[in-house]
């Protein structure tokens, strides 16, 4: 399967967006304290390959360990679709898989990261 657009969103609708990803590629199951707490299931993407359609003004940051990922929230309802920071190779947006409205995540193929031992 090759990269396509997908429709992402917070629960109450407040935050949504476009991001182009390739869903056969395998999303990261992360068990750090903060993706081990709220479940999320990852995959990364340029910031050019990410739309934000509304809702900027209707998320809150928390920044921890390393203040270099904005772990951004929906105000109103909690849910954390997407982050923002820098990864290794750069600026990257950090997809929740569990926030596309058309993935299986039950199906999703994905991988195992330690990120509690880093």
């Amino acid at each position: 399967m090759a990269n396509a657009k997908h429709h992402g969103s917070c629960h109450c609708g407040a935050v949504s967006y476009e991001v182009e990803l390739d869903l056969a590629q395998p999303a990261i199951s992360c068990n750090c304290s903060m993706c081990g707490r709220s479940g999320a299931l990852l995959m990364f993407v340029p910031p050019d390959k990410f739309n934000l359609e509304k809702g900027e003004d209707a998320m809150s940051v928390y920044k921890f360990n390393k203040h270099v990922i904005d772990h951004l929230f929906c105000k109103t309802c909690g849910v954390r679709p997407f982050a923002r920071g820098q990864g290794p190779k750069g600026p990257m947006v950090a997809i929740n898989v569990r926030c596309l409205d058309d993935v299986d995540v039950f199906k999703q193929p994905r991988n195992e990261f330690d990120g509690k031992s880093r």
